[in-house]
């Protein structure tokens, strides 16, 4: 793992986006608006992270330590003037410090987490992978964010569940800080089940 530190600006919300999920947002804040004509212009996009409803905002504890980098994939005027966009995941990065700047955004001192690598035995992820086909169907919103859903890539179904799953956003930091997907997939299975 490159340990290099870099700076991002953080999009904190209450869901959370993961590697190759793909998410739509309303952009009104003028903070977030600046964040994502950067983002745009730049290439280089910018990091979703967890509101952690606990923390506190003066001292930015208010934002968990795990996010995703995500990149514009498209954008839209909405009807009611606002700007639209899809993002789609990366990568995951840990905050190490956060700072505001003076027109509240925050700015995250970043580093890279490990990437999930898939099994080199394809694994049996049933009953996630079937399961997920079904929420697919039943919600095609969901579906129409997804040309290509990847139901036989296990990692592809863990993040996908852990960004649907009704837990706690501190249960979903434990499961993504691991190294690994295995305790991700042994908590999802026996969830599922």
């Amino acid at each position: 793992m490159n340990n290099t530190s870099f700076s991002m600006g953080l999009f904190p919300l209450s869901a959370h986006i993961l590697p190759q999920g793909r998410m739509t947002l309303r952009i009104f804040e003028a903070r977030y608006v600046a964040l994502v004509k950067e983002a745009c212009a730049s290439g280089k996009g910018f990091g979703i992270c967890m509101l952690d409803a606990e923390g506190d905002k003066r001292l930015n504890t208010h934002i968990y330590s795990v996010g995703t980098h995500v990149k514009v994939i498209d954008f839209d005027l909405l009807d009611d003037g606002l700007l639209g966009i899809t993002v789609e995941g990366q990568r995951c990065f840990k905050i190490n410090t956060v700072h505001t700047e003076q027109d509240g955004l925050r700015i995250g001192d970043c580093q890279w987490l490990e990437i999930w690598q898939p099994p080199l035995i394809q694994q049996d992820i049933n009953p996630l992978d079937s399961c997920l086909q079904d929420i697919f169907i039943k919600y095609p919103e969901l579906q129409s964010l997804y040309q290509q859903p990847k139901f036989s890539d296990p990692i592809w179904v863990i993040y996908r569940w852990l960004e649907l799953i009704p837990v706690s956003a501190q249960q979903k930091q434990t499961l993504i800080k691991q190294r690994d997907y295995v305790q991700a997939l042994e908590f999802l299975t026996q969830l599922v089940k």
